[in-house]
């Protein structure tokens, strides 16, 4: 069948939709960009196995081609006629026709050897271009930034990578050993058919195949619309499944199954329309393609019968003939698949070379050097931001947190709190300012030195689906055990971990979701403690958490910034105070800065928000007693009864 069921300057955009599909390189150009990876300069036993591979190839097209031969002379052989047209003998030679057969036999099974000898050694050359431009791309994804990967849905970011190393791994094989082995044995059965027989056979059998390729072609670009919207669906079903799984609790929350499952189904069902047209367009491609051929072969097969009477050829020769455009066929009838999925497999590649062609938003400056930090100050110095140049986030923030000593940052939501440390970590560029460590501007040093010298503790804390002493390691992977267990004791886990029939061996599960939030942060805290930075940033680490286990995380987290810089982004306004100062941010710019005695005699900003979370706070202490007081009035009324 013919089918099987460096900084701004650089922004990370692409084109995309219909109009950038229509921009997408051929063939020629795709194989052009892969070459490197398909001649690996460095690797002189690939190259050898590319040579042998073509010498197997033309083996094999040959054996191919002579193999109607034998097909021939046993015929004539079984009708007298071995020695040629007009020169029969008095009877079948019988021998010679077993001998014949048995040649022909072997020249299939040698032309199968050489062909399968042939995929089995290119096939180190293909998979080792797949894993060299799919790590090259994965690599290329973590250097990218921030904004890009917020901006796109992670299910389909890596659809993208897994369709990209499935389209390198066809375009190889359908590329190299079928398109090009098809061409080489058509051009070879052009020869024969002229040199064997006249130029008529060798116009025939151009002609079918130049109709039958130009059906092919036009059959296979209506189905390649249809194949796109079914791979459409099937992008937009996945990323939709993968987006509801791991929002598994909110979907519980808020009892969405349902909906979920008749959103995932619209979606499925748009797959389902586009499958049956692709299968409903495959039988019309599929008919077409037969008629085609078989009017070109038995125009052939005529031809050779008028042949055999005027005896300018034998019967074996109407045997050849056939057996020729017979075996023609089998590379023929994959024409369409092939250029369909040649075709999809250059979508795919391009979708993959599109991500390696963006330029990261966020890069080393040309001789950037690391980052040497001795005291650890941190200074921000007139830093204004924007996401959008419509709406400007931070409007020349000015502050300083001293070596050793903590900072906290606190302010309404919108503020731009958090945005504070995404500069910091150099997720994004200032649009206005510096931002210096020791003096030394961080746009100028090395990103991964700058990241090594600080440390994060995130408000929501997410684990890789590992163990936790994996989670916990990953802080420095070269720690020993002993480290490790150092640190979890350090954040008050050690004892929870050695509780576990597991213990450090023990899964956390997808998105850490099989520990608690506290647990989750103890880890992260751990994880911190191991990596030793010399700066600390705590964005809101405690937010999300019960008073209780606010209370316990805050002491693990007191004793982790002590002696470090520390600047703290915070919500709850309990958990800064007692940072050295305390700065107030309101619509992008400072608003208050001081201690919090100061801040609370000041009577602004800070001091209200204090009242409104002490006020929230006594009321939710006085619900919680009256639910106790309910509940145990409850109890004692059971009892007495």
């Amino acid at each position: 069948m013919a089918d099987q069921a460096t900084g701004l300057a650089a922004p990370e955009t692409a084109a995309q939709g219909p109009a950038a599909a229509s921009h997408r390189p051929g063939i020629a150009g795709t194989m052009v960009r892969l070459w490197p990876y398909l001649w690996p300069h460095d690797r002189a036993d690939l190259r050898l196995r590319i040579y042998i591979a073509f010498a197997l190839l033309l083996a094999a097209k040959i054996v191919t081609v002579l193999m109607p031969y034998s097909f021939k002379w046993a015929t004539d052989a079984l009708t007298g006629e071995l020695g040629g047209a007009g020169a029969q003998t008095t009877a079948p030679l019988w021998a010679g026709a077993v001998t014949l057969t048995v040649l022909y036999g072997l020249t299939r099974m040698l032309m199968a050897a050489l062909t399968q000898l042939r995929d089995g050694v290119f096939a180190s050359v293909a998979m080792n271009a797949v894993r060299r431009l799919a790590l090259k791309t994965f690599e290329h994804m973590h250097q990218l930034s921030l904004r890009f990967h917020l901006e796109r849905k992670t299910g389909g970011l890596t659809r993208v990578l897994e369709r990209g190393r499935t389209g390198i791994e066809e375009l190889v094989r359908l590329a190299v050993l079928q398109l090009v082995p098809t061409i080489i044995e058509f051009l070879l059965v052009m020869a024969v058919l002229w040199l064997q027989f006249d130029w008529r056979y060798a116009a025939v059998v151009f002609v079918m195949v130049v109709v039958y390729l130009a059906f092919t072609y036009q059959a296979t670009e209506w189905r390649i619309g249809i194949r796109r919207r079914m791979n459409e669906s099937d992008t937009d079903a996945n990323t939709k499944a993968v987006d509801s799984l791991l929002n598994y609790e909110t979907v519980k929350y808020f009892g969405a199954e349902e909906r979920e499952i008749r959103r995932y189904d619209r979606s499925v069902e748009r797959y389902e329309r586009a499958s049956i047209e692709t299968y409903t367009s495959l039988a019309v491609l599929n008919a077409g393609q037969a008629v085609i051929f078989t009017l070109g072969l038995t125009a052939a097969m005529v031809m050779a019968v008028f042949d055999v009477r005027a005896g300018r050829t034998t019967v074996g020769g109407f045997v050849m003939v056939n057996a020729m455009l017979i075996q023609l066929y089998i590379p023929l009838n994959f024409m369409g698949m092939l250029y369909r999925e040649i075709k999809q497999a250059l979508i795919d590649i391009d979708d993959m070379f599109s991500i390696l062609a963006r330029h990261p938003e966020v890069s080393d400056r040309p001789g950037a050097k690391p980052l040497a930090v001795g005291e650890g100050t941190v200074r921000f110095e007139d830093v204004r931001f924007s996401y959008v140049p419509e709406r400007e986030i931070l409007k020349g923030i000015s502050f300083e947190v001293p070596a050793g000593r903590t900072v906290a940052i606190v302010g309404p939501s919108g503020a731009g709190k958090s945005t504070i440390s995404r500069l910091l970590f150099r997720f994004y560029e200032p649009s206005g300012g510096r931002i210096l460590i020791d003096g030394q501007d961080i746009a100028a040093v090395q990103q991964a030195s700058l990241r090594e010298k600080i440390g994060m503790v995130p408000q929501d804390t997410v684990l890789f689906n590992d163990t936790i002493g994996y989670n916990i390691r990953y802080g420095r992977w070269e720690a020993d055990e002993e480290e490790v267990a150092e640190a979890a004791r350090l954040a008050q886990i050690d004892t929870f971990i050695r509780s576990l029939p597991e213990g450090y061996d023990t899964p956390v599960g997808e998105r850490g979701l099989k520990l608690s939030g506290g647990e989750k942060q103890r880890v992260a805290i751990a994880r911190t403690i191991l990596k030793g930075p010399p700066i600390l940033v705590l964005d809101e680490a405690t937010s999300a958490l019960d008073s209780f286990t606010e209370k316990e995380i805050q002491d693990a987290l007191d004793r982790v910034s002590r002696g470090r810089t520390t600047l703290v982004i915070a919500h709850r306004l309990s958990t800064v105070v007692g940072a050295d100062e305390i700065i107030v941010l309101d619509k992008g710019v400072i608003a208050e800065r001081g201690t919090h005695d100061g801040l609370l005699a000041a009577g602004g900003l800070y001091a209200a928000m204090w009242n409104r979370q002490r006020e929230a706070d006594e009321a939710r202490e006085k619900l919680k007693r009256a639910a106790e007081e309910e509940g145990e009035s409850l109890r004692l009324s059971l009892t007495a009864g």
